[in-house]
């Protein structure tokens, strides 16, 4: 059965992004969802199985331009769930990495997704009601030593995040940030670091941290945690000093640490 409700998640096309969208045909909402790749439409597909109607556009969001399109493709519809998941990483030392694509991970993850949250959270806001979740990391809260771009660009979600649920919070409109840990998805091949400890050791299930950060959301909670290893990671983290995260980081993260004992 399908009603009038409308959620629109970026980064839908693979991992949590399309365990979100599918959280929320489950729930009876309409769906437009987003991703850089053909595999959306795809996902589209799959997703209509619910009996409610799915609009897939893909798009660069780590430009104005590919954000305008999903801005224009939602039209004058109201937004009552918001997903901000779409993210990008990249492994190997800063200085070697391609200028680019280091670009591309500080757009996508930053640039686009707080363009997005500006244009369509200020909708939500006049309306006065609606959810927003961001998809941040726990890899925010450490230095990300042979992954530093991408751990800095998700310290700034997390921190973002809080705080636009602060300015928000007379609004009628909930801000969650979901803080995942390393995940079974495409991320680790996409970044370049399938010879990493950290790219081959076993991972998170998608759909087990989408349930995490949807169930927050929905109960407006302001950030969670997905797994109890990410939990302990991340109070531990809170009383490391940052040098020693910073190494404990390069053995997780440094090429080639797949190999190692």
């Amino acid at each position: 059965m399908t009603n009038a409700k409308l959620a629109v998640v970026t980064g839908a096309s693979s991992g949590i992004g399309k365990e979100l969208a599918k959280l929320c045909a489950k729930d009876g909402y309409n769906l437009i969802i987003a991703a850089d790749e053909p595999a959306v439409q795809q996902a589209a597909e799959a997703l209509a199985s619910h009996n409610v109607t799915v609009e897939a556009i893909e798009a660069d969001l780590a430009s104005v331009e590919g954000v305008d399109q999903l801005i224009m493709q939602i039209g004058d519809r109201d937004i009552d769930l918001l997903f901000l998941n779409a993210g990008c990483g990249l492994g190997d030392g800063f200085l070697d990495q391609d200028w680019q694509k280091v670009r591309r991970v500080i757009d996508t993850n930053i640039t686009g997704t707080v363009y997005l949250a500006h244009e369509l959270g200020a909708r939500m806001a006049r309306r006065g009601r609606g959810r927003i979740l961001f998809t941040g990391s726990i890899a925010g809260f450490m230095p990300g030593t042979f992954q530093a771009v991408y751990n800095g660009t998700k310290a700034f979600i997390d921190s973002f995040s809080i705080a636009l649920r602060h300015e928000m919070q007379d609004t009628g409109v909930t801000v969650t940030v979901l803080m995942p840990g390393a995940t079974q998805t495409r991320f680790f091949e996409r970044a370049e670091m399938m010879d990493t400890k950290v790219g081959t050791d076993e991972k998170d299930n998608p759909a087990d941290v989408a349930k995490t950060g949807y169930e927050a959301m929905m109960a407006g909670e302001e950030q969670v945690i997905s797994g109890w290893k990410n939990k302990l990671q991340v109070a531990a983290a809170h009383i490391t000093p940052a040098g020693t995260l910073a190494e404990q980081h390069r053995k997780m993260a440094e090429p080639g640490s797949a190999s190692r004992d």
